[in-house]
């Protein structure tokens, strides 16, 4: 099992490897004094709507923050979502899901992506594993590639316009287990108006472009059947998922030498994702954590063995979580990786 877990006070990212992390939101008139590390600490620039991706003359990239050891549940922050995005790899073992989603009762919501489901209804599992603390609120299913959100017992009197979208980007995938695609909720929670997208992009190193352009599709593709023109655009959006970008430029041994000394953050430098995002293709003005946890992919499956297969594939962050706030003005937010599991 691989996942990534991280609070956006917060954010959460799991996979057969996953992230698990946390994010806290809070509104500009209600925070006081600001002593934790913001998610965006930036120049107040006014912003696109979040769901464009269209290439600017000046390209911020993909802002690297400061993570928090741990997730202050406060009680002065007006939302703690918890991600999480698992590549699954066709398998699923409840104890698996008890450890991914049973630890987090304390945050308002849970956001949970997973590609590569078997065929099995997961809903009642993951709602086992949460016992009594939190509720399926909405979810968003494309074959192997699904999305749940739960909230807390009381959420439903603060939450509007839950809204659901899906968009493949092609392939017989499907018929395999690895539906390749987004889907994506859009809500508003106690006024706060977000969007969560679960993707699984395009495999292999050399599909750098046809990844970036999955990503332009899909942002422009999701909810816009019958989008209204005067409505206010996402205040927060959060990206999750495999997408599938590699480390490269560097052979597998070198990178693997490289991981067990703990020496994996000189690695970033040859991150796909963070490269494109230099460039303006993807993502620009969005932030993640700190990419202090070791590669996620691919793991031999059942160990914390990188690859033994004759493939020997490069170990590399596939399992992501990215956000991106459109009005600093009046929204912060602090992160906090919890865990990585494998």
């Amino acid at each position: 099992m691989r996942f990534v877990q991280a609070v956006l006070h917060g954010i959460y990212n799991l996979g057969t490897a996953s992230c698990l992390c946390s994010v806290v939101i809070k509104r500009k008139k209600e925070m006081g004094n600001w002593n934790t590390t913001c998610a965006c600490t930036r120049s107040k620039l006014k912003r696109k709507q979040m769901d464009s991706m269209d290439h600017n003359t000046h390209h911020e990239g993909i802002k690297t923050v400061k993570v928090n050891k741990v997730c202050d549940f406060s009680g002065n922050s007006d939302l703690c979502i918890c991600v999480v995005t698992w590549n699954m790899n066709g398998q699923v073992v409840y104890e698996d899901l008890v450890e991914l989603v049973g630890s987090n009762s304390k945050s308002d919501l849970l956001v949970v992506g997973l590609q590569e489901v078997p065929r099995k209804n997961i809903a009642p599992l993951l709602q086992a594993a949460l016992a009594d603390t939190h509720v399926l609120l909405r979810k968003a299913i494309m074959q192997s590639l699904q999305l749940y959100i739960f909230g807390t017992q009381n959420s439903g009197i603060f939450i509007k316009e839950l809204k659901v979208d899906k968009h493949s980007v092609g392939g017989c995938g499907g018929l395999i287990g690895r539906k390749k695609g987004a889907v994506a909720i859009r809500m508003s929670y106690n006024g706060i108006r977000m969007v969560f997208i679960s993707c699984h992009l395009s495999a292999h190193a050399r599909n750098v472009e046809e990844r970036n352009s999955q990503c332009r599709h899909i942002s422009h593709s999701l909810f816009s059947k019958h989008r209204n023109p005067y409505s206010k655009p996402a205040q927060v959006t959060v990206w999750l998922g495999d997408l599938n970008y590699r480390i490269q430029g560097i052979k597998t041994h070198p990178v693997r030498n490289l991981i067990q000394k703990n020496l994996h953050r000189l690695l970033t430098g040859k991150d796909q994702l963070l490269q494109e995002a230099e460039r303006g293709q993807v993502f620009d003005g969005y932030c993640e954590g700190t990419l202090t946890f070791k590669p996620t992919y691919k793991y031999d499956v059942g160990s914390s063995n990188y690859d033994t297969s004759y493939k020997v594939r490069v170990p590399s962050w596939t399992d992501r979580i990215l956000f991106k706030i459109q009005d600093m003005e009046e929204i912060r937010a602090s992160f906090a990786f919890l865990r990585v599991c494998r």
